[in-house]
């Protein structure tokens, strides 16, 4: 599914709509180039569920918020190999054995070496009208993404 942005704020309703509609122990694969609007979806995703600021976890990797109607975790490779990807046991947060199960969102996910069970793909590019971004669902989960 392609789904159009023409700018920051569909960005940001698009991840509204996600988090609407994801349940607990979702994954989000999120991958495009800087400043193609990953941060700004997790934003939207954080926006819906009650979470009122998400930072970019670049430096920090993981930035977990548990505040919020389900939690959040939302996790940065962009600086990691991914040797190092692998040595942060990141399944931790998908697995929901240590942690309470919420929505994991992964920028920079193709730096991934072993990719978590049925998660939902988010590639954000540019495109003449803006920016799109292109959405593979499991089969096993129905949205209604319409922004």
């Amino acid at each position: 599914m392609i789904i159009e942005l023409p700018n920051s704020q569909a960005t940001q309703a698009l991840g509204r709509s996600l988090g609407d509609q994801l349940p607990a122990g979702s994954i989000l694969l999120l991958k495009g180039d800087l400043g193609s609007g990953k941060t700004t979806l997790v934003q939207g995703v954080g926006t819906s569920l009650g979470i009122k600021e998400i930072d970019s976890p670049t430096f920090t990797l993981i930035n977990e918020y548990t505040k919020g109607r389900v939690p959040l975790y939302h996790i940065d490779l962009y600086r990691l190999s991914v040797a190092e990807a692998d040595s942060l046991y990141l399944e931790t947060y998908w697995e929901g054995i240590e942690v309470e199960p919420g929505i994991v969102a992964i920028e920079w996910a193709e730096r991934l070496s072993n990719l978590p069970p049925k998660p939902i793909e988010l590639e954000l590019s540019y495109s003449d009208e803006g920016r799109q971004a292109s959405i593979k669902v499991p089969c096993s989960l129905t949205l209604d993404l319409a922004i």
